[in-house]
Formats: C-alpha cells, structure tokens, sequence
C-alpha cells in the first residue's frame, strides 16, 4: 500500500525556528532595497528670494548665499533635507533648510535664487510644489547640532526672522500696532504692518516685506518703530496696496505719514 502524501506546506517542514530565520532574512533583504526619499510631506505655493538678503545671517546664524541649494521654512529643523518638485513643470531639486519663512499666508517654502533657477521659477516667481523629505542619515545629526547653537544664533541683528516669528509653528501676522498720531484727512499715506518697541524686531519684519515690496522701510519716533509700505498722497492709493497686503494675510492698515 503507497506511503500517504505528507500535504503539509513545505514551510511547516521547517519548524517555528527555520521560520523564524527565514522572516528575519527577507526583512533584511528588503531593507537594503528602502528608497533614499520619503514620502511628500506638503503641498502648496512656493516663492525665491535673493538680493538685498545675499550676504546677511539666516535664522540658523549662515551668511545667505543665493547661489546655494538652500531654503527658508516655517516649521522643519534646521538642516533638513527635501526634495522640491514644480508640479507645473516637473522640474525637482533638492535644497537643505536654513532659514525661516516664508511668513506671506499660503506660501510653505523660500527658495534660494539658485534653487529657483532649477525649479524654472525666476520669472513667475511663485510656482505650485510638493516637498518630499530625503531621507539622509546625515540630515538628524545637522538639525540636531544647529538647532543646539539657534539660541544664540537668532539674536544676530541680521537675522531674517524674528525669534518668536520663528519658533510658532503657523506663524500669525503681527497684531494691529498702534497708528501714527497724525489722522489728519489729508496726505501723504502709508501702509502699516506692524509697530514695535524693540528695533531689531521691526528690522526683521521690514526685510520678510522688502523681498516683495523694495519700498517697506521703518519709520520711529523714539519710542516705537513702525513698519510702513510705501507713500502716497491720495488714501485711495493706499487703500488698494492695503487690500493686497490684507489678501496675502498681513494685518495692515492706512495710516497718515508723520511730518
């Protein structure tokens, strides 16, 4: 009489330990073949800039260079690395988070002038990305020893953004500052973005606004130091570039120029 069929999967034969060893061995075997990126990890408008910033200390304490692969972000550790891909054109590079911004509403990323140059972006100025993270060993160990020195670092007076502007993880416009004294009906007129006792603090909100708006400056009275876009001497003027200040998500208000 024939022997009975042994109908066991072949991998019973093995035993718990045989299989045990086998699950650690493509476990090993499937690691090595892991991708280099992670997933996209945002979506949104991008934006560049580069003069009058080439030159002057990021948010992580650099010296900006705007021919380096390099960006400003809101959120993500110093020393990141991510890939920017051009949703409208297909284009990627990959740039290393070193500063903070950008703080214009619906926009998630900075470019360095280079990186833009990569994206084909120059021109419009704004382009629709994704971010990937690059999964880089080095990446942790670069964020982890720049955020230890940030500090100290985002005191600099030339740093681009302001220390609280920085750490807030959605960061708000400035609450409406206190209006020039002079409400007199007649001009000139200037928008105001933001007041502030400390110097330093409106220097760094006049450089967020001058990378759009050259003409953003700071007008003070001693006291305190008003952040202002441009002059005009008819209020409608300055009514409209409010409005597109007020569309991007700054607070801004029309104020009388002072004498």
């Amino acid at each position: 009489m024939p022997e009975p069929k042994n109908r066991l999967h072949p991998l019973y034969r093995l035993g718990l330990p045989g299989i045990s060893v086998l699950i650690l061995l493509l476990a090993g075997c499937t690691g090595a073949r892991q991708p280099t990126t992670g997933r996209v990890i945002e979506r949104g408008m991008a934006s560049w800039y580069g003069n009058p910033f080439h030159g002057r200390r990021t948010a992580n304490g650099e010296r900006y260079d705007m021919h380096q692969l390099t960006a400003a972000h809101k959120t993500l550790p110093f020393g990141t690395v991510v890939e920017v891909h051009n949703l409208d054109n297909g284009r990627r590079v990959r740039v290393r988070i070193n500063d903070r911004g950008p703080f214009v509403r619906g926009r998630i990323i900075d470019l360095s002038q280079a990186a833009a140059r990569k994206l084909d972006m120059i021109g419009p100025g704004t382009a629709r990305v994704e971010l990937i993270l690059v999964r880089d060993q080095g990446t942790r160990r670069a964020a982890v020893s720049e955020q230890a020195a940030a500090p100290e670092q985002a005191a600099a007076p030339e740093q681009a953004a302001a220390p609280e502007q920085a750490a807030a993880p959605d960061p708000a416009p400035p609450p409406t500052p206190p209006a020039n004294a002079a409400t007199a009906s007649t001009g000139p007129w200037t928008v105001q973005i933001g007041a502030f006792q400390e110097p330093d603090r409106a220097r760094n909100l006049r450089d967020l606004l001058a990378r759009h708006y050259p003409e953003a400056r700071v007008r003070t009275d001693g006291t305190w130091h008003r952040v202002q876009v441009g002059e005009f001497k008819k209020r409608r003027q300055a009514e409209k570039l409010q409005k597109e200040l007020t569309h991007l998500g700054w607070e801004a208000v029309v104020v009388a120029v002072r004498p």
